[in-house]
């Protein structure tokens, strides 16, 4: 790994071993305007990590998921000079209700896209990390898929339930085609899961920028494949907006392209 990604590695860990492991299983939350939740770990891991960003990386601004959507409209509309993505807790259902599975997601988006992605898991200790065209990494180590099946009953399945669309609620209800699926609702984490060989199918009905940015970077390096639709998955997303969008991904392109006709989704 490079070392501007070991400085945010560590930057990652600091903020999650003082914000947000010492509040596991005692957190309070509260009801945000959207309906989701928020607790004191969110707030204070955004404040301690964008403190942070902001003395080493001087003049970068940070879209940060406990922002407004009026402060983090203007800053994704342009990417050209890099600002960094943050959720300071993904998966705050998970911590507030004492289930081990949320993370930390920070991404540089440089020129529409995500050029350093990293993902840390405080509960297992697991910092995944990537730098587009380089490679992924976890803990440091080089991270590649190891080779899949190639059909779909084979697979182990992510599957956010939640957002999905009825008829596709419905197909998966009846027959699903994997061996057998699981919801985990921590997103960024799934993607990396996806990235470590954990599941080889992917589904979220809608993930925004902050959740998917790190995370599908990492996977994407790591050779998964995968598509960001619109919601309800009628067509492309919009990329860099504030629109949730639908996730479809597989551990590669052969299986991604089963997953997608079975599920009545755009292929191309």
């Amino acid at each position: 790994m490079s070392p501007e990604l070991e400085i945010l590695r560590q930057t990652l860990r600091r903020a999650a071993s003082t914000e947000i492991l010492p509040r596991f299983r005692q957190a309070e939350a509260r009801t945000k305007a959207d309906g989701s939740l928020v607790t004191a770990a969110d707030l204070g891991t955004q404040a301690c990590i964008v403190a942070e960003l902001k003395d080493r990386f001087p003049g970068m601004p940070v879209l940060g998921e406990e922002m407004t959507a009026d402060e983090q409209g203007p800053l994704l509309a342009d990417t050209q000079g890099g600002i960094w993505c943050l959720d300071p807790l993904d998966g705050t259902s998970n911590f507030a209700g004492g289930f081990p599975f949320f993370g930390v997601s920070l991404a540089l988006l440089e020129g529409g896209e995500a050029r350093l992605g990293l993902v840390l898991d405080p509960v297992r200790d697991e910092c995944f990390a990537a730098e587009r065209g380089v490679g992924a990494w976890l803990n440091g180590e080089p991270l590649r898929l190891a080779r899949a099946g190639d059909s779909l009953k084979d697979c182990l399945a992510l599957v956010d339930l939640k957002r999905l669309p009825v008829e596709v609620l419905q197909r998966l209800g009846g027959d699903a085609p994997y061996r057998s699926h699981r919801s985990l609702g921590a997103v960024a984490l799934e993607w990396c899961w996806l990235a470590a060989g954990r599941a080889q199918l992917y589904l979220h009905g809608g993930q925004r920028v902050w959740d998917w940015a790190a995370g599908r970077l990492i996977a994407s390096e790591a050779g998964v494949a995968s598509r960001l639709l619109a919601q309800a998955g009628a067509g492309p997303s919009r990329g860099l907006s504030l629109e949730p969008s639908m996730a479809v991904a597989a551990a590669n392109q052969g299986l991604l392209r089963q997953w997608t006709t079975w599920l009545g989704l755009p292929s191309g």
